[in-house]
């Protein structure tokens, strides 16, 4: 073999020292990021994390994966958001009524009535406030990087058709493990029942729960329709999902990185929408065609003015109250 003499020496170490730098200022080493997402293989929200993964991984050059656990493989979401915040986790797909739990700001996207449609939802959230809602979570462990459409939750029980707020009345509704689930179930005159979401079906069967609250896809896919014959178009909330990442996997990427992350993040909710659309159509559809009682025409006025007091307690909260009115002045 060739002798290198001192000078070729040097000259191969600068190149290498060059090359090493050049790595480390691109964020050039390869890594795999876990997501975790409770919902089944084929729902748009896993589809649209699979959707992400793709586009990083064609825009790094195959450096960066995203592996998605989904179907509550790495917990409920309860653990998986404490999971996240801790680093164990690096990606994840919650409900922001859970996650307001330790972001402030999700509990006002979660509260009841709020939005007045889809329609106004989503121009809140593609607008500035949303945008500087998810710029409100690295305080807190996370780094919101997208909202997911979550369609509108109603109230569905297996015991009798609701009609009205009356027709609530002592029924057992499984609610989120979150404060402000139950304290609206609560003043509609129910008995809420916190239970993570892979247990709700079981609750169902075994009547533990007379019912639950959700929206179309989420009643089907799960099969809670086969123990709740009864939804009623509640259209309680429209409380979006929040694509995270954890703070210690965002402190892990370039600035460069964290640009192709934030770009994806976008581009896979948009595509989670068309999706979502379709699923949102097809549940309805294969609910009724179950025979599902739906009850469509109700008088929401009465729903709304029991949340009185919901609202009361946050206006306690200057930011909440000044967030919730900034919301609904948005035309």
């Amino acid at each position: 073999m060739p002798v290198l003499d001192r000078a070729e020496l040097s000259r191969t170490g600068v190149i290498v020292v060059a090359l090493l730098l050049a790595i480390c200022a691109t964020g050039a080493a390869a890594r795999e990021f876990r997501a975790a997402d409770t919902q089944t293989e084929d729902y748009p929200t896993v589809q649209a994390l699979r959707y992400m993964g793709a586009q990083i991984s064609e825009r790094t050059g195959g450096r960066h994966e995203i592996k998605v656990f989904h179907s509550r493989q790495l917990g409920e979401e309860k653990e998986t958001i404490e999971q996240t915040r801790a680093g164990a986790i690096d990606l994840n797909r919650t409900n922001v009524a859970l996650i307001g739990n330790f972001v402030p700001a999700m509990n006002v996207l979660a509260m009841p009535f709020l939005f007045r449609s889809i329609e106004h939802m989503q121009k809140v959230l593609d607008g500035p406030i949303g945008d500087e809602i998810l710029g409100s979570f690295e305080p807190y462990g996370f780094v919101g990087l997208a909202f997911y459409d979550s369609g509108a939750r109603s109230i569905y029980n297996g015991v009798r058709p609701v009609k009205s707020i009356a027709d609530l009345k002592g029924l057992r509704i499984r609610v989120q493990q979150s404060e402000l689930m139950s304290e609206m179930i609560r003043s509609l005159g129910a008995v809420p029942v916190e239970l993570p979401y892979g247990q709700v079906l079981t609750g169902l069967a075994t009547h533990l729960i007379d019912g639950a609250e959700n929206n179309w896809p989420s009643f089907v896919t799960t099969d809670h329709y086969k123990y709740a014959g009864h939804y009623t178009l509640t259209e309680h909330t429209m409380s979006p999902e929040v694509l995270v990442i954890s703070l210690k996997a965002w402190r892990s990427l370039s600035v460069d990185d964290q640009k192709i992350f934030r770009e994806a993040a976008l581009r896979s909710s948009r595509f989670m929408r068309e999706k979502w659309r379709d699923l949102e159509d097809q549940s309805q559809r294969k609910a009724e065609a179950a025979g599902i009682t739906v009850v469509k025409d109700i008088d929401h006025k009465p729903f709304e003015d029991a949340m009185a007091a919901v609202y009361a307690k946050a206006a306690r909260d200057p930011a909440a109250a000044a967030l919730i009115e900034r919301i609904r002045k948005v035309e």
